[in-house]
C-alpha cells in the first residue's frame, strides 16, 4: 500500500516522536540506578578513554576480561564518547542503547518501505516494534549483549541495499563484523547468517565479484579475525597477545563449554517456555503482567509466519506469473522486481529467525541470551496482524482500526505500570540511590578514609561510580576466589568489601550500608558512636 509522500512523512515523524518520548521519559532514572553489568561496561569505557586499557590492564582489548570469564566489548567502546563528554554517569552510559534502539526503529521502517513497497505496513511495523515491552526495556539500560539485535538488523538492511548499490555491501560487512563484539554467543550463528544470504543471492545471480563485494569480504575478515584469534588463545592453541592498539586476552575462566549440542532437548524446552510464557523470571528482561510482545500476540506470530512465507513457496513452485504476483503483492500491484525484493526480505527474516532458535538450542537461555530472536518474531507478529486486519477485505472494511486501538491501549497501560509499580520493583535490583551515595563518597570523604562496602553491593558499581584510578586498582586489588570464572573482590584502593555487619566500628573508617541492615549491630553502633550519615535511596553513608 503506497501513501502519498506528505501523509507518509507526517505519520512517520509522529510515530517516531511518540516512540522516542517513551524512551526518553525519566531516562537514566528508570530502571533503578545501575546494574552491575552496566557498571562494569561503564568502568571499562572510562579506563579505555583515560588509560587506553581495560580493567585487567589490556591495551584496547577485543574482549573484556571483566568478571574473569569475559564481557563483550562493543558497548564500552561505543560509550567512550559519551563518558568523555558527560562523565561516568548511568544516563551517559545508557545513551548507546537509546540511540541504537531509535536507529533500529527507523531501519525497520526503511526495510519494509524500500523492499516491500508497503507504506502502511512499514509504519505499522515501526510503531508495533517500538511499543513492545521488550524493545522499550532493552533501550533504557546498557546491557552490553543487547546491542546484538540492532547490529544484525543493520547488517541485514545494508546487505539488501547492496542489491541496488553495491557500495552498501561494505556497510553490511562492518555491521555484521561489529555484531561479533556485541555478543559472543552469536559467533556460532553469524557465519551461518552471512553464508546463507550470500549463497541465496549467488543463486539468484544478484551478487558478482566487484571491487565492492571483494572489499566487503576483506573488511569482514579483518573485523572478524580478532574473534578467531581470541578463540585460539582461550582454547590453548596460542599465547595471548598484548599491545597498545589491540590485545587478545587470555581469560581467567573461559566459558566456551556453555555452547553445546548435549542439552538440545532441555534447552529447546526452556526456550519454548520463555516464548509461550513471554517471561524468564528476570525483572530487567520482562514483566509478568505484559510479557515481551504483549501476551495475546503469539497467535498472530503463527499467522504472520504462514502469510509471509506462503507466497514465496508458491512462487518457487512455479505457479502462474499473474497468480503469483497477485498473492505476493495483491494490494500493491507491484512489479516482478518488487516482488523479488519482497521475497529477499522474507528470506532474510526467516534466516535471522532460525539463527535465534539455533542459539536457543545450543545454550541455556534467558530473554537477553536469545535476544536476536525477538526482532524477527516481532516483525512476523506485526505482519500477521496486518494480514488479518488489512489484507482480508471483510475484516478491513469493519475492524481495520481494532489492532491499533488495542495495542495503543496496551502500550499506555504498560507505560503507566513501568513508571509506577515496575519502577518500585526494579529499584532493589538496580540499587536505587547508589550513584548519589558513591558520588558523595568520592567527592566529600577524605582520601585517607577506608571505605567499607556492605554485602550485596557489587564492586563494579563502586569502580565505575567513584571513577576508580586504574593503576591503583591493578596494584591493590585482592580477590577472594582467584582464579575463577566469576571473581569476587575483597578490596582495592581504599574500598573494602570484607565487612561483617555484626562487627564494631573502628572509628577511622566510613561505611556504605544497605538500609536493609538497619537492625544489625554495626549500624546500631554507628548511630551510637555519633557517625554522621548521608542517606540516598536504599543506602546510607556513615562517616566521621
Amino acid at each position: 500500500m503506497i501513501l502519498d509522500k506528505r501523509t507518509r512523512l507526517i505519520a512517520f515523524w509522529c510515530i517516531l516522536a511518540l516512540l522516542i518520548f517513551a524512551r526518553l521519559y525519566q531516562f537514566g532514572l528508570v530502571p533503578g540506578d545501575i546494574n552491575q553489568d552496566e557498571a562494569f561496561a561503564g568502568y571499562n569505557a572510562y579506563t579505555l578513554f583515560h588509560d587506553g586499557r581495560d580493567s585487567f590492564g589490556y591495551g584496547m582489548p577485543m574482549y573484556l576480561t571483566a568478571w574473569g570469564s569475559g564481557m563483550n566489548a562493543l558497548e564500552s567502546y561505543l560509550a567512550i564518547p559519551f563518558i568523555a563528554l558527560f562523565g561516568p554517569h548511568t544516563w551517559s552510559l545508557r545513551l548507546v542503547p537509546l540511540i541504537l534502539s531509535v536507529l533500529s526503529l527507523v531501519t525497520i521502517y526503511k526495510l519494509i518501505h524500500n523492499f516491500m513497497k508497503n507504506d502502511v505496513f512499514a509504519l505499522f511495523a515501526m510503531l508495533f516494534t517500538g511499543i513492545m515491552p521488550w524493545h522499550i526495556m532493552l533501550s533504557r539500560w546498557a546491557l552490553e549483549s543487547n546491542l546484538a539485535p540492532a547490529f544484525l538488523l543493520f547488517g541485514c538492511y545494508f546487505f539488501l541495499k547492496g542489491l541496488e548499490k553495491e557500495k552498501y555491501y561494505i556497510f553490511a560487512a562492518v555491521c555484521y563484523g561489529l555484531s561479533l563484539y556485541s555478543y559472543a554467543t552469536i559467533w556460532v550463528v553469524v557465519p551461518f547468517i552471512i553464508l546463507a544470504e550470500v549463497i541465496y543471492f549467488i543463486l539468484k545471480k544478484k551478487i558478482r565479484l566487484t571491487k565492492y563485494t571483494i572489499s566487503a569480504g576483506i573488511i569482514l575478515i579483518m573485523i572478524s579475525l580478532p574473534a578467531v584469534l581470541f578463540l585460539l588463545v582461550n582454547m590453548g592453541y596460542m599465547d595471548e597477545f598484548r599491545s597498545g592498539i589491540l590485545s587478545i586476552p587470555k581469560l581467567v575462566g573461559f566459558r566456551g563449554g556453555e555452547i553445546s549440542f548435549s542439552n538440545l532437548s532441555e534447552n529447546l524446552d526452556n526456550l519454548f517456555n520463555i516464548i509461550l510464557n513471554q517471561n524468564d523470571g528476570l525483572i530487567w528482561n520482562t514483566t509478568n503482567e505484559f510479557g515481551l510482545i504483549y501476551k495475546y500476540s503469539l497467535p498472530f506470530s503463527v499467522v504472520g509466519l504462514g502469510a509471509i512465507t506462503a507466497p514465496v513457496v508458491l512462487k518457487n513452485m512455479s505457479i502462474s506469473s499473474s497468480e503469483s504476483n497477485n498473492i505476493v503483492n495483491k494490494s500493491d500491484n507491484t512489479t516482478e522486481t518488487k516482488g523479488n525484493k519482497n521475497i529477499s526480505l522474507v528470506f532474510f527474516l526467516i534466516v535471522h529467525l532460525i539463527a535465534g532458535f539455533v542459539v536457543g538450542a545450543l545454550i541455556s537461555v534467558n530473554v537477553n541470551r536469545v535476544n536476536i530472536l525477538w526482532l524477527p518474531l516481532i516483525l512476523l507478529t506485526a505482519y500477521g496482524i496486518y494480514f488479518v486486519f488489512y489484507e482480508i477485505k471483510w475484516i478491513r472494511d469493519r475492524l481495520v482500526w481494532l489492532p491499533l486501538a488495542v495495542y495503543l491501549f496496551s502500550f499506555v497501560r504498560f507505560e503507566m505500570y513501568y513508571f509506577t509499580e515496575y519502577k518500585k520493583n526494579i529499584n532493589f535490583d538496580f540499587c536505587e540511590g547508589i550513584e548519589d551515595a558513591l558520588t558523595f563518597v568520592k567527592d566529600d570523604l577524605a582520601d585517607e578514609n577506608l571505605i567499607y562496602i556492605a554485602p550485596g553491593l557489587n564492586y563494579a558499581r563502586v569502580m565505575f561510580l567513584t571513577e576508580q584510578d586504574l593503576d591503583e586498582y591493578l596494584d591493590t586489588v585482592e580477590y577472594t576466589n582467584y582464579p575463577s570464572a566469576f571473581l569476587d573482590v575483597k578490596s582495592f584502593g581504599r574500598y573494602s568489601f570484607d565487612l561483617n555487619t555484626e562487627s564494631e566500628p573502628d572509628n577511622t573508617s566510613a561505611y556504605v550500608v544497605d538500609n536493609s541492615f538497619d537492625d544489625s549491630y554495626l549500624v546500631s553502633r554507628l548511630y551510637e558512636c555519633g557517625y554522621n550519615n548521608y542517606k540516598s535511596g536504599r543506602y546510607t553513608v556513615f562517616y566521621k
